[in-house]
């Protein structure tokens, strides 16, 4: 099975940019499809953004525009970058991975977004 360490996660103001990252071990990344999400406090885990093993990407409506994400499956590592970032964006930001026809099964240990206004 896969392992996923996320790391990137900071503090930044309004407005500003980060890039998460995402490595993968045990599995190649390839084999998956991999997601970020992310959790607020006294919020449930949301859905932010997914890239789809055979190619192609989807978002949630709250980031569309925003925040690109991205895979280099030769460094076995997906990426989220974040930019024009906003208050609601801080969160506990989770990397995920699944197979077809599966619930995300596998998930990093998460890294801590602040946006400060």
């Amino acid at each position: 099975q896969v392992q996923l360490v996320e790391s990137g996660g900071g503090l930044v103001q309004t407005g500003g940019s980060l890039r998460l990252s995402c490595a993968a071990s045990g599995r190649t990344l390839s084999s998956y499809h991999m997601g970020w999400f992310r959790q607020a406090p006294g919020k449930e885990r949301e859905f932010v953004a997914a890239s789809w093993r055979g190619g192609g990407a989807g978002y949630a409506d709250s980031v569309q525009g925003r925040f690109t994400i991205s895979r280099d499956n030769t460094q076995n590592t997906v990426y989220l970058r974040m930019n024009s970032l906003k208050p609601e964006d801080t969160a506990v930001y989770y990397c995920a991975a699944k197979v077809l026809g599966r619930t995300w099964d596998y998930w990093g240990q998460g890294t801590q977004v602040t946006v400060s206004s």
